[in-house]
């Protein structure tokens, strides 16, 4: 798998997201505004990051998020929605390294870079259920619970 071989420099992808009330810092944090949480924006850039890259991953290959630098910017509120665009700048033969932007119609709300990394589906399934029973997860779907 070599990701700077088979995905285009500059390649693109967005994700947009309305800002409901479980997006908001509000419904997390006693006392806070109801405005779009961070925890929320960096999601919104991964997802468009990890949908630059869908489209050219071999079957069994997925990619996950390795590094988040991100500026939260502005606030949006209730409703309004929030555009995340993600383009590629370099690529390794397992990462992939992105700038991210953010925009909710009015104004730039955050900004940075992501880095996501490439993995092989059955071996990164095999290594986190068997992190999961050695930590004695027995949660249906994780660990020996799950017949694995």
């Amino acid at each position: 798998m070599d990701l700077a071989a088979i995905v285009p420099p500059g390649a693109t992808a967005s994700r947009s997201l309305v800002v409901t009330e479980d997006l908001t810092v509000g419904h997390w944090a006693e006392g806070m505004p109801p405005v779009f949480g961070t925890p929320f924006l960096i999601y919104l850039m991964e997802v468009a990051a990890a949908d630059v890259l869908k489209p050219y991953l071999p079957e069994g290959w997925a990619t996950v998020g390795a590094q988040v630098s991100v500026s939260h910017l502005a606030a949006t509120p209730l409703g309004m929605t929030v555009t995340a665009t993600a383009k590629l700048v370099s690529a390794t033969e397992r990462t992939a390294t992105f700038e991210v932007v953010a925009h909710d119609g009015v104004e730039k709300v955050g900004e940075g870079t992501h880095v996501r990394g490439a993995v092989d589906l059955a071996k990164f399934e095999k290594r986190w259920k068997a992190k999961a029973e050695a930590a004695g997860e027995t949660r249906p779907g994780v660990g020996t619970a799950s017949g694995a």
